[in-house]
């Protein structure tokens, strides 16, 4: 690495952790580092930016904080996988109301995945379309084997919106994985057999490259995942309207 690559950070003004992370995270783009790299050591960083090593180390902390960075016990820093993701980005799981909250993100997601999903079928390649079927059939073996299946049922959609090759729509990730994991356990997984005749359909509208079939399945999947949770959502009204009859 070439010193000229970055600026000297001593001194600027403001804080040098903060700063150092920048400059870290620069490094990480225009090196087009992976998570296979490995971060520099604190010692040829620390000459590299001018800073001391206990800069460094503050600056490489608020990176693993913002999951930029991950430390690896025995072997050092390296890239996140998905650098700068992290699981609920959005504090969704300290609404009150998950119930509520999970028909609102059906309604954002009834507007968005289809779209997602055309996406997919028009912009796909021979190698996405084999990690989706491989993707697809192990939420089958969950929900045939009886098995917990939310977390690879996320790793679907997940892999349908890579499909996309679109650099924004990764990004969503986070709303897609709360949004499902959410949906499987307040209805108790109640549509495994619709969870894979419709992920079905939606793999072999992308594998054929036919957008408009994509669409179409991905709206139906989703609105039979929302008119579930409606009926969950009414039947508990109605449980606690009862409820709050007999107290009074």
């Amino acid at each position: 690495m070439k010193e000229t690559m970055f600026e000297t950070i001593k001194t600027k003004e403001s804080s040098l952790p903060e700063r150092t992370a920048e400059q870290i995270s620069k490094l990480i783009v225009e090196q087009h580092l992976t998570s296979e790299d490995k971060l520099p050591s604190e010692f040829e960083l620390a000459e590299l930016l001018h800073v001391g090593r206990g800069t460094i180390r503050e600056g490489v902390k608020l990176l693993v904080a913002r999951n930029v960075l991950e430390i690896r016990r025995g072997k050092g820093t390296y890239i996140a996988p998905n650098p700068g993701e992290i699981p609920d980005p959005l504090g969704f799981a300290y609404y009150p109301d998950q119930f509520q909250l999970a028909l609102d993100l059906a309604e954002i997601r009834g507007q968005t995945e289809p779209w997602v999903a055309r996406m997919a079928a028009e912009h796909t390649t021979a190698e996405d379309i084999k990690r989706l079927r491989e993707s697809c059939s192990v939420v089958e073996q969950d929900i045939l084997n009886e098995r917990d299946h939310a977390q690879n049922d996320v790793l679907f959609h997940v892999a349908i919106a890579k499909c996309t090759q679109n650099l924004v729509v990764p990004k969503l990730i986070p709303i897609i994985t709360y949004a499902v994991t959410l949906f499987v356990s307040l209805t108790e997984s109640r549509l495994r057999m619709e969870t894979i005749v419709g992920h079905r359909e939606i793999l072999e509208a992308i594998s054929d490259r036919d957008g408009q079939r994509a669409e179409k399945a991905m709206a139906q999947h989703i609105e039979h995942n929302r008119a579930l949770l409606q009926e969950i959502v009414g039947k508990l009204k109605q449980d606690n309207a009862k409820n709050a009859g007999i107290d009074s």
